[in-house]
């Protein structure tokens, strides 16, 4: 095998690996894009739970308990 040829088949080599990790890479990015809409989602459902609470008539009002019946 000539010098050229061995650097062809080296080059090629290296195309190949790249290109393996490249899809490895797409697939993690994917699953991550994936992920992460998921996550968005469901912290928008926490923060519309969390107005519909705020806005009910109970929360935020101060629950004034009677003294026990010792005071």
């Amino acid at each position: 095998m000539s010098d050229l040829e061995h650097r062809i088949y080296e080059l090629e080599a290296k195309v190949a690996f790249q290109d393996e990790t490249i899809e490895i890479l797409n697939e993690e990015m994917r699953q991550h894009q994936l992920l992460i809409a998921t996550m968005q989602r469901q912290t928008q459902l926490l923060a519309e739970k969390l107005k519909e609470v705020q806005n009910s008539s109970s929360f935020g009002e101060e629950m004034v308990e009677p003294p026990p019946p010792h005071y």
